[in-house]
């Protein structure tokens, strides 16, 4: 009987059937509807324009640069923020707080002006331009460019998806591995980083998906050099500004399609690791 009216017992906000359908009615408004248009107006070409369109040698180079970048990026952001998760959490001292919220500027500042000031820092008179010019490392006008940008507004995702799993993640299991004799790496290889890497992929698609939809603070950098540092979101843009909007649709729609796969991949990827972590 207990056992039944704790089956019964009213959430903490009553009215499921309300909530519900506020739920699917504003995710409808702000999601599905958008996206299905997309797919309706790119419905209205025939499978062979629409193939003519996105295998075009400009629409390739731009989906080929805009996912390799993205990708790079994402692979980045997690290799270094992790280290830079395991500082803030780890350790204590003076400016931490001040990193911290730095982490979360790319949030706040319009990615326009991120665009500008990674022109103006690493042009080859920039303040770390002038550096990688020494060497014959161009980053301005290039793909290297792109990933430098993408890097940049992908950092805090990693960072907020990996810091409170890190933070709460009991202290006896490192303790307990260094009582049965595991050393340092031992213990971050065997205990920590598999707590973490559910987390990680988490990061990971977050950073990836953020990248690809990437527009102003990449057009300011790249050049927007068509076959060499154009990415697919200002060819989408470039088509709308000629009254192309069945070009536009079909890249965009080729975009959402490889984006949903890739994305659906790494997120089951993401539960079979976890679910192996957690079998184990």
């Amino acid at each position: 009987m207990a056992k039944t009216k704790q089956q019964h017992r009213k959430g903490v906000i009553p009215g499921w059937r309300l909530t519900m359908g506020f739920t699917l009615t504003y995710l409808s408004l702000i999601v599905l509807i958008p996206l299905s248009v997309i797919f309706l107006k790119a419905s209205t070409l025939s499978w062979e324009q629409f193939w003519q369109i996105v295998t075009t040698d400009r629409v390739a180079a731009s989906l080929r640069l805009s996912f390799v970048s993205s990708f790079i990026a994402a692979a980045i952001n997690l290799v270094f923020g992790l280290l830079l998760t395991w500082v803030l959490v780890k350790y204590d001292f003076p400016g931490k707080r001040i990193i911290d919220g730095l982490i979360d500027l790319p949030f706040a500042l319009p990615t326009a002006v991120a665009g500008i000031s990674l022109t103006a820092v690493y042009a080859p008179t920039g303040v770390i331009g002038q550096y990688l010019d020494r060497f014959g490392i161009e980053a301005v006008y290039t793909p290297l460019g792109v990933v430098i940008a993408l890097t940049f507004i992908g950092l805090p995702f990693v960072v907020r998806s990996i810091q409170p799993i890190l933070h709460d993640l009991d202290q006896q299991y490192e303790e307990a591995a260094a009582v049965l004799g595991a050393n340092r790496w031992q213990t971050f290889w065997k205990v920590i980083l598999p707590s973490l890497v559910p987390a990680m992929f988490t990061g990971f698609s977050l950073a990836f998906a953020r990248a690809l939809g990437e527009y102003g603070s990449v057009v300011f950098i790249s050049g927007n050099m068509p076959m060499k540092t154009e990415i697919a979101p200002l060819l989408i843009v470039t088509k709308l500004e000629q009254y192309d909007y069945e070009g536009a649709t079909a890249i965009a729609a080729i975009v959402l399609i490889i984006s949903f796969f890739l994305l659906f991949l790494i997120n089951y990827l993401q539960w079979r690791t976890s679910r192996k972590y957690f079998i184990h």
